[in-house]
């Protein structure tokens, strides 16, 4: 197969190129969406096809290619972002691309902002719980969007609980761009443009560090935090049993954690460290004072809510994963009913293990516990904990997911009146 002969050409309204133009004027055959294909010269005697279902458009240039037929593919700014030359290149293709301006490096100029410290996530195609948790955890995020995962959905699961603005760029480069700035509560309920970029940002925090590396930044270079880190009073977890939990729980960009009878916060603001969003539940007033404060002094997002479990969890977004840190079996199987991968729960007296298993097994999870007994050298001995985990066999681990039993997720309720709040 002469890949030689395709060409990616990428296109951001800007004129083309004398060696873009030249490349089109010897296709036989060119792919692209309408708007490309209307806005870029066509010979007459190329067959166009339009960029509908991928798979249909990949058989066409297969076929032409085969005929040593040139092939030229136009697509929206650069191709290799997000775009067709991975689809390409998985077919066995080793395309010429001539890219243009990305569209998400157009929205950012737009904006006048900054963006090596920004986080870029896709909804096109793919799970928007995921987009949206990234918005909830990161101050500043490029969100490529897609019908039915526009603005307006965004806005909705994010208005009221996180409080952002949005930049949304439609059809960017084209003769009918539009930038406009908004608050979800309007984004929600305006009509909006295809195709577009929406920019999320955390209003205090547009302009974020300087760092070395593009986009989030990396992992904490530790974790399990040393007990003091969270400042005087009872922890949940010490540091010894905080490690094997986030081993467990797994937090990453694009997640939801539950941290269910929160303590001082640690397991959630750990879970924050790593790029994931996370919700702090607490009963009391003075406990969730407290976690601010961590959360304060640790630089992280962590939404926090306050009342008693599980009631107070009707009203939260849907987990990937959930921390137990309180409560009896009832608690553990609400958290098991609701989440997308795992539970993991801590506890203090042997007699209650085999109820927690047994919580976590009524809802389909697959259980394992450990017992440690973790002291600082040469200390007394100490009381044993015991770590209880349950985890769901996912058929698409990281991909598009339903919650359990095959229900639809749905990514967040109205909280109740007068109860939780958010940092």
């Amino acid at each position: 197969m002469n890949t030689h002969l395709l060409t990616v050409l990428g296109h951001d309204g800007s004129p083309l190129s004398a060696e873009a133009r030249e490349l089109l004027g010897r296709a036989a055959l060119v792919v692209g969406g309408a708007r490309h294909l209307a806005a870029v010269p066509i010979p007459a005697s190329a067959r166009t096809v339009v960029m509908g279902e991928l798979r249909t458009a990949l058989d066409a240039i297969d076929a032409d290619l085969e005929k040593d037929r040139n092939v030229v593919v136009v697509a929206s700014g650069d191709p290799g972002f997000f775009g067709i030359v991975r689809a390409l290149r998985e077919r066995g293709h080793r395309p010429r691309v001539l890219p243009a301006l990305s569209s998400v490096a157009q929205a950012f100029a737009r904006a006048g902002l900054p963006w090596d410290d920004a986080l870029v996530v896709s909804a096109h195609g793919r799970e928007l719980r995921r987009a949206v948790n990234a918005c909830r955890a990161h101050p500043k995020v490029a969100v490529l969007t897609a019908p039915g995962a526009g603005p307006a959905a965004l806005a909705r699961e994010l208005f009221p609980q996180t409080p952002r603005t949005f930049v949304v760029c439609e059809n960017l480069g084209g003769p009918d761009e539009r930038v406009v700035h908004v608050r979800p509560a309007e984004a929600s309920t305006r009509p909006w443009r295809d195709p577009n970029v929406v920019l999320v940002l955390d209003p205090r925090r547009q302009t974020g560090e300087r760092g070395w590396v593009a986009g989030a930044r990396p992992g904490p270079s530790g974790w399990a935090l040393p007990d003091a880190a969270f400042g005087p009073g009872p922890l949940g977890t010490f540091a010894e049993v905080r490690a094997l939990v986030l081993a467990r729980l797994g937090p990453s960009v694009g997640d939801m954690v539950w941290d269910v009878g929160a303590g001082a916060g640690e397991v959630a603001i750990e879970c924050a460290r790593f790029g994931a969003a996370a919700v702090a539940v607490e009963r009391d007033l003075a406990s969730c004072e407290r976690i601010r404060g961590n959360v304060r002094a640790h630089r992280v997002k962590v939404a926090v809510s306050r009342g008693t479990a599980p009631a107070v969890l009707d009203h939260l977004p849907e987990p990937d994963a959930v921390f137990v840190g309180g409560g009896g079996p009832e608690v553990a199987r609400a958290c098991a009913a609701r989440a997308l991968r795992g539970v993991v729960a801590v506890l203090r007296e042997s007699g209650r293990v085999r109820a927690a298993e047994a919580a976590l097994k009524k809802e389909s999870l697959v259980t394992g516990v450990v017992r440690l007994d973790a002291a600082p050298f040469g200390a007394n001995e100490s009381e044993p904990v015991f770590v209880v985990w349950g985890e769901r066999n996912a058929a698409t681990p990281g991909g598009g997911r339903t919650g359990p039993s095959g229900r639809t997720v749905v990514t967040i309720r109205q909280r109740p009146s007068g109860e939780g709040s958010v940092l």
